[in-house]
């Protein structure tokens, strides 16, 4: 579960970004909010890959260990 937390965690970095441009739509803020979305989209990734990586352990007969 540490990867979940991961992401809640850096969720929790962009709040104020979001807030910034939403709220009172400051254009700054939504350069920001996009950086902040790709950012996202690399952690995803990465998890994604990781989930694949132990499935195939899985098949395998392996026990897998998380890296997180």
């Amino acid at each position: 579960m540490n990867r979940f937390q991961e992401l809640l965690d850096l969720m929790q970095t962009f709040k104020a970004d979001f807030e910034k441009f939403y709220l009172k739509q400051n254009k700054s803020a939504g350069v920001r909010v996009r950086k902040h979305m790709a950012e996202l989209k690399r952690k995803a990734q990465e998890i994604r890959n990781e989930i694949q990586e132990m499935k195939a352990k899985m098949a395998e007969g392996q026990t897998p260990k998380p890296d997180a």
